[in-house]
């Protein structure tokens, strides 16, 4: 008796980029092998590929091996190892990673109509590749403020994960377990989801609309609901910040009240606390982006460079110039 033939539903490429966060890209692949265990069959296949074929450091210091090369994918695009789906991995330092060949090579996967993918990092990679204009995509909370002022086409959101058309990206972290269900669940069933759930010992898919940090409450300690809406006003409105005055008319309270609350809370006056929000967020852009220090002060609400430097340089003893040099050499190491 001939052996029952199972049609592949998708191959795969995971496309390594040096510094890429395993515990992403380890969450993207392993549902993958526990489905076909699951199915008893091999549903889905993958291939590792790296720019020249060698092994790719992950930002913990691992070296992964890898199938093919860059120019190996390219030769695969016309034939029958053509994949379905690439997936780029990245994680830290990807806003320095700038490869012609490889934007070229994923823009052309993508026209012949293969889905492309970007786990934590991975939008900026499919940015600068031109796929992400008037598109929804997901990142890492942590890169989103130095990708939204880097590439104001796309539409950025600090979700789990999102799925435009043929477009797949993630937050990272075990966002890629979400995104990964989510994609097995629309090839099979809810079903299979539910076993692959228990075998890994999490109990249920989020939604790609669920938060990626921890509620304002659990992360600050917070307690007090009117405080936690006025920092939420606060975080939704940096670069034009908000008076205490409209705060105040906001939340219902008086402007005394609201200082009492922060000094019992926060330990420190609402409009110090503000001014970190805004620096932290500044400190992001510094890092992650190369927009001018002056542009940088905009977008946080400076009215002045020099004042955004004399409140940095307060907060975090150097200045704005110098979190760039010292960021720059880092990477350089």
């Amino acid at each position: 008796m001939n052996a029952i033939r199972h049609p592949i539903k998708r191959s795969l490429v995971f496309f390594l980029v040096p510094d890429f966060t395993m515990v992403a890209f380890a969450t993207a692949l392993d549902p993958l092998r526990i489905a076909n265990r699951m199915l008893g069959y091999e549903a889905y296949k993958w291939r590792l590929a790296s720019i020249d074929g060698k092994a790719v450091p992950a930002s913990n210091g691992v070296e992964c091996a890898v199938n093919t090369s860059l120019d190996e994918e390219r030769k695969k695009m016309a034939g029958p190892e053509r994949p379905s789906m690439v997936i780029v991995c990245t994680g830290i330092n990807v806003e320095t990673y700038t490869n012609k060949s490889v934007f070229a090579w994923l823009r052309e996967e993508y026209n012949r109509g293969v889905a492309v993918g970007g786990l934590c990092t991975g939008a900026y990679v499919l940015a600068n590749a031109g796929l992400l204009s008037n598109k929804r995509c997901a990142i890492h909370w942590e890169n989103l403020p130095g990708f939204a002022e880097a590439f104001p086409k796309a539409n950025v959101y600090a979700d789990l994960f999102e799925v435009d058309q043929n477009i797949y990206t993630c937050a990272g972290g075990t966002a890629a377990l979400d995104m990964m269900l989510k994609l097995i669940g629309d090839d099979f069933d809810d079903n299979l989801v539910n076993r692959i759930c228990e075998q890994v010992l999490t109990d249920r898919v989020r939604s790609p609309t669920d938060r990626q940090r921890l509620p304002l409450r659990a992360r600050l300690g917070v307690q007090n609901s009117k405080v936690l809406t006025i920092i939420e006003l606060m975080e939704a409105n940096l670069s034009e910040p908000l008076s205490l005055i409209e705060i105040a008319d906001h939340v219902g309270l008086s402007r005394r009240q609201i200082e009492r609350l922060f000094r019992t809370e926060m330990g420190r006056s609402p409009a110090r606390y503000y001014l970190e929000i805004r620096l932290d967020r500044a400190r992001h852009l510094l890092i992650q982006s190369s927009m001018p220090v002056v542009e940088v002060a905009v977008a946080c609400g400076f009215v002045s460079a020099s004042h955004f430097s004399k409140c940095y340089r307060e907060l975090y003893a150097r200045s704005p110039q110098q979190e760039r040099i010292d960021r720059k050499q880092l990477i350089a190491a």
